[in-house]
């Protein structure tokens, strides 16, 4: 069967994770492999799994073993498991699964075509060096959808060193991707049809230090503003107190760069804060959002926080959410701790138990969804540029995302247009607002 066996791939976790496996989609159809989206049809199926927390870590075992059993039912030969999961407990998952034909690291993900030939083959292959940064370079690059945005992977690798996070065990030290590669692939990404460019990192601000002897993103951003076809780019991953004024003023006046900053804080208490290892303060948080909707009044600020920290108080709490509260985020995602083993904050005291961590999350997230909707509704009868993306059920409906909408992270708007806004920027009047998405029509047009 050789190179024209059939080949699926299911990819898991974040942004990051599914440009890899874009990479070796690129890599297997170079090879003459054909690639199917049914697992049924597959004589090999790859799973790009990730390992990051415990969720993420349930969901990408109980994916291999339901996969896994097409090997009996299906026409499958060869299982392979790649990604974070594998970096993380490849002994493990060699030992407890022995439906797994191949594991591939973080590193050597690259070795897919070679790996898929073994293990079709009928060997075993394992290949789990020490995580180090793969970029896509000249290879190809097969994007798993098409629209009108993708992601671009500026930098991997991760120098903070957060106290609960196993990114740097997972993804090695930062390794920042040179500026002109990126370029490149923006380029082709915009020729392909892709007016937005998500750019996405472990730490976007940290761009450049290894390479330059300095962060380089508002460079970098200049550069890719100067692309034709690029119409939005997005900022994810901002290390807050890394969010210089050049950078600030790229976002204030470079018209491509959305007025939009994903600047995960995790928390304000002092104590935890230090015990997380994060090296910002509230006080400096609060006077960087003040900065930035000074400078930039249209700016659309998103962060993530951590409830249930070890040692997090229920004064600590309420602290957290007087703060959220008082600076009203337009977006803001929550997490409870997931302890880790092998990170410094898994031995912390103080050990919060699930249910207290449970309700903490209840409660963070009816107080955002109550500041969400108020910040929807303040655009009822005002007009935003929508970037239309797909059709609904809805008849004479279609879904698109504003300046304010990251994909598959934030809310989307629903907006009656005709079929040919599809695939286009154009102008909407807000008539409708709920907690995460807006409703609207086209401008000229009545609802």
């Amino acid at each position: 069967m050789g190179k024209k066996a059939r080949v699926g791939l299911v990819s898991l976790g974040c942004s990051k994770n599914l440009i890899d496996s874009e990479i070796m989609l690129g890599l297997l159809e170079g090879a003459g492999y054909i690639l199917v989206t049914d697992p049924g049809e597959a004589d090999a199926i790859i799973v790009n799994t990730c390992g990051f927390i415990e969720p993420a870590k349930r969901e990408a075992v109980e994916t291999i073993i339901a996969l896994g059993e097409y090997k009996d039912k299906g026409r499958c030969r060869s299982l392979i498991v790649t990604g974070c999961l594998v970096q993380r407990y490849a002994d493990e998952l060699e030992d407890e699964l022995p439906e797994i034909d191949g594991l591939l690291g973080t590193g050597d993900f690259h070795r897919i075509v070679s790996v898929l030939e073994g293990t079709l083959a009928g060997k075993k292959c394992r290949f789990t060096g020490p995580p180090r940064a793969i970029f896509p370079g000249q290879w190809p690059r097969l994007l798993s959808r098409t629209g009108t945005f993708a992601y671009l992977k500026i930098a991997e690798g991760c120098n903070n060193h957060c106290s609960y996070c196993v990114i740097p065990q997972l993804r090695g030290p930062l390794a920042s991707r040179p500026l002109e590669e990126i370029v490149q692939e923006a380029k082709a990404l915009a020729k392909l049809g892709n007016k937005e460019l998500v750019l996405v990192a472990q730490d976007t601000t940290r761009y450049g230090e290894d390479l330059y002897g300095r962060p380089t993103l508002p460079e970098l951003l200049r550069q890719l503003a100067s692309i034709d076809g690029v119409l939005w780019l997005r900022l994810l991953y901002c290390y807050p107190s890394r969010i210089s004024p050049e950078l600030i003023q790229v976002l204030k006046e470079e018209p491509k760069v959305l007025k939009y900053l994903d600047m995960p804080i995790q928390h304000v208490s002092r104590d935890i804060l230090q015990r997380m290892h994060r090296s910002h303060t509230k006080e400096e948080v609060r006077d960087l959002i003040g900065r930035l909707r000074r400078e930039i009044p249209a700016i659309t600020i998103r962060t993530t926080f951590i409830v249930g920290f070890p040692g997090e108080t229920a004064e600590e709490f309420s602290e957290l959410l007087s703060f959220i509260a008082e600076i009203r985020f337009d977006r803001a995602g929550f997490f409870t701790y997931s302890r880790e083993e092998g990170t410094p904050a898994a031995a912390l005291s103080g050990q919060i138990p699930p249910g207290e961590k449970k309700s903490r999350y209840e409660a963070v997230m009816k107080l955002q969804q109550a500041i969400s909707k108020a910040k929807n509704e303040d655009w009822l009868g005002k007009e935003m540029e929508v970037l239309v993306e797909r059709r609904t059920s809805e008849p004479g409906c279609l879904l698109g995302r504003s300046y304010r909408d990251a994909p598959e992270i934030d809310g989307l708007v629903y907006v009656n247009a005709p079929e040919t806004a599809l695939g286009n920027i154009i102008k909407v009047k807000i008539t409708g607002a709920t907690e995460y998405d807006l409703r609207g029509v086209v401008k000229g047009e009545s609802g």
